[in-house]
């Protein structure tokens, strides 16, 4: 969606970058005359009604008998007010009914602030105002709607209310009257109730129209057909219901047609999608489509972006898919299409930059003519029942970053390795589900891959140790091996990765102690955590494969939770007490291995552990009473260790169900309904930062315990990607 254009722009600054002529206008006019008495007036209520910072510039510049000298302040030559220009000024508090006084106002920009109230109906219903933007505040209420008493067509040409807190239905007779409009955009609020069906009957010059990312219910009315200059629509993300209806696809000049995530139902009607000759961007993803893709999809020439995830499609690929040359964007995710996809032709698509075909049921390998798409910065096939190897031709595309190949049928993980690290670009590779039962590449590979931040090789069911290569990748973000049949010990070599913050290693045979390496890496232990992870986002969404909902996606590498899971392998020995070093750590997971002695007091200093799982090892003594104080905790276990004493009470540790404790029959306290004896409670150690001494904390009572909590999927089970 960041690529709609729409002469060039996108909606969140319509009016400044897409209407650009209209604002200069207004600003060459220059006063020949000193604003009158009553603007000036009009302008200091509004002044008044602000709550300005004392270094604001307005404070100080909104002074002078002649308002027309004020900063964001425009008049014609007679000097009547006729443009405020205010945005990103840090405005605070209402907008006054008194600027509707400014009887030559036609232009008025307040977005970017703070602004809360509601709208003033005579403000924004103005006999004089053409250009209206409020959208980035803080306004609540309904958009007023004007008295059927009204007569004759109101000037405005371009409305922006995004980005609001506005509720209830949309104006309807408002619209009939607003016969100039060009631009609406009342997105990302929570309007409700119908589309109103009089859009389109007022104005015949309207142009673009964004009612996404709010409360709409109902079908899509019909009226859109006399929308003849419309040419962006948008209404994705609300709860429109029902088939598209058959005059949309006679707005002929349509370029941009953005439904997703609503439920519209229904099949693509191949007469209907070929009235889209000008078309640019089709996206209906997240709805309830089905039938078939029409083979009249090859007539959008035009066609850029094509998105219809999320839908119950089915059939092959048409082959005149093809032809739609123009093509850069194909995202059919989430379907029932299938067939053999290496018999699909990609050649001619040589504008693609990406392609989702995940969690579909193509079969057959990966077609070499997708190899052709040397701009292709994201290729997705996960989740499909795709067989064969990765060939040679992948070298051909040094623009691809992204990767996903989870959860097919591919062999030689050596051989696929090999190929990926020619391709110098790929900063996400998650191959998962594949190469099962095959040995753990371990190759020179010093040098390659070096721009790698994600890494995915779960559940491939892979042999051999961890081996040496992966500490030569020292842009590492992320890092899944689980469920593999890894031997072993954990490497020294973890803490010489600068940027690793999440790791996980669950479900093989690895052994041994936890080593310190793992105690010290870097971006773990650091205060900042993720704030010093990369900002950018990934070119594709990466998925937990765990929800079956698809969700949650993740956008960027800060959306995922700073995270150390060795769950379901064989460690022994003490849990080292340093892991309380690693302040960042949102996620641990240390269930079902043989780790033996105390829980270490200095895990309260893991102030953002969010996820904790100790349960299923052999762990003694009492829970930490310092535990209590994590206040961030909400998932947790030590079930199934041999713990003693009371749970201590009064805190975090009381949210949580009996099964976080159970299997340890020497607990006790009111959160397991066991009571605790007199001789169990004893005097209760103080909180502290050190390790307790267990003979005296035996001598004194049999301790309190503490846990952790149980993990729902960790960070790097990305198999579809």
């Amino acid at each position: 969606m960041q690529q709609l254009l729409h002469a060039g722009c996108y909606h969140s600054n319509l009016f400044i970058s897409c209407f650009v002529p209209i604002s200069i206008l207004l600003l060459l006019a220059s006063p020949l005359n000193a604003c009158s008495q009553l603007d000036r007036e009009s302008l200091l209520s509004f002044h008044d009604g602000l709550l300005l910072t004392t270094n604001n510039s307005l404070v100080d510049s909104w002074n002078g008998s002649d308002c027309c000298l004020w900063e964001g302040i425009g008049c014609n030559t007679n000097g009547a007010v006729t443009r405020i220009s205010l945005p990103s000024k840090e405005l605070r508090g209402e907008i006054s009914p008194a600027l509707a006084n400014l009887t030559q106002l036609s232009y008025i920009d307040l977005s970017h602030n703070w602004l809360a109230g509601t709208l003033p109906s005579a403000l924004l219903w103005s006999s004089s105002i053409v250009t209206f933007d409020v959208s980035f505040n803080r306004l609540t209420g309904g958009l007023p709607e004007l008295p059927s008493s009204t007569n004759g067509a109101l000037p405005m040409k371009l409305l922006n209310v995004s980005s609001n807190c506005f509720t209830g239905p949309f104006p309807s007779f408002s619209w009939g009257l607003t016969r100039n409009l060009v631009a609406l955009d009342g997105s990302g609020n929570s309007f409700t109730g119908l589309v109103p069906a009089s859009l389109c009957g007022g104005s015949r010059y309207l142009d673009f129209l964004d009612l996404s990312r709010n409360q709409f219910s109902g079908n899509i009315p019909h009226g859109f057909g006399n929308c003849s200059e419309l040419r962006v629509f948008l209404a994705g993300h609300n709860n429109l219901i029902g088939i598209l209806p058959d005059d949309l696809f006679e707005a002929a000049s349509l370029r941009h047609l953005s439904l997703p995530n609503n439920h519209l139902s229904g099949v693509l009607d191949g007469k209907r999608i070929a009235k889209l000759s000008n078309i640019i961007m089709l996206d209906l993803g997240g709805n309830e489509l089905s039938g078939h893709l029409p083979e009249s999809i090859g007539q959008l020439v035009n066609l850029e972006h094509l998105a219809l995830y999320s839908n119950r499609l089915s059939g092959n690929l048409p082959s005149s898919l093809s032809n739609c040359t123009s093509l850069k964007d194909l995202n059919l995710r989430a379907n029932n299409f299938n067939g053999n996809l290496s018999a699909f032709n990609f050649s001619s698509l040589s504008n693609l930059n990406t392609i989702d075909l995940a969690i579909n049921n193509f079969t057959g390998g990966i077609p070499e003519s997708i190899y052709t798409c040397r701009n292709l910065i994201a290729l997705r096939l996960s989740t499909n029942a795709l067989t064969g190897q990765v060939s040679h031709g992948m070298t051909n595309l040094q623009a691809l970053s992204f990767l996903s190949l989870s959860i097919n049928y591919f062999t030689n993980i050596s051989g696929t390795l090999n190929i990926l690290k020619k391709c110098k670009n790929l900063t996400v590779i998650l191959l998962g589900e594949n190469f099962k039962h095959e040995a753990f590449p371990d190759a020179d590979w010093t040098g390659e891959f070096q721009r790698l931040q994600i890494l995915s090789l779960g559940k491939c069911q892979l042999t051999g140790q961890i081996p040496f290569w992966l500490s030569k990748l020292t842009n590492l973000e992320g890092l899944d091996l689980s469920g593999n049949k890894l031997t072993g010990t954990i490497p020294s070599w973890f803490n010489t990765l600068p940027k690793l913050f999440s790791l996980n290693v669950s479900d093989n045979y690895l052994s041994g102690e936890i080593p310190q390496a793992i105690t010290e890496m870097p971006l773990l232990a650091s205060e900042q955590g993720v704030a010093q992870l990369d900002p950018s986002y990934f070119v594709l969404p990466v998925f937990n494969l765990k929800i079956k909902s698809w969700f949650p996606q993740y956008n960027k590498l800060s959306a995922f939770s700073p995270s150390l899971s060795l769950r379901n392998n064989s460690f022994t020995g003490a849990i080292p007490p340093e892991i309380g070093r690693l302040k960042a750590l949102q996620v641990l997971d240390l269930s079902f291995n043989n780790l033996s002695g105390g829980i270490p007091p200095q895990l309260d200093n893991l102030t953002n552990l969010e996820k904790m799982d100790l349960s299923s090892n052999h762990l003694t003594g009492m829970i930490p009473p310092s535990l209590n104080n994590l206040n961030f905790l909400a998932v947790f276990s030590v079930a199934d260790n041999d713990l003693e004493g009371p749970i201590p009470s009064g805190n975090q540790l009381d949210t949580f169900p009996i099964s976080s404790f159970q299997g340890n029959p020497k607990l006790c306290g009111s959160v397991i309904n066991r009571p605790c004896s007199n001789s169990t409670l004893g005097d209760l150690p103080p909180l502290s930062t050190k390790r307790p001494n267990r003979d005296l904390l035996l001598a004194v009572a049999l301790g309190l315990t503490f846990g952790g909590c149980f993990l729902l999927g960790i960070f790097l089970q990305l198999y579809i990607g």
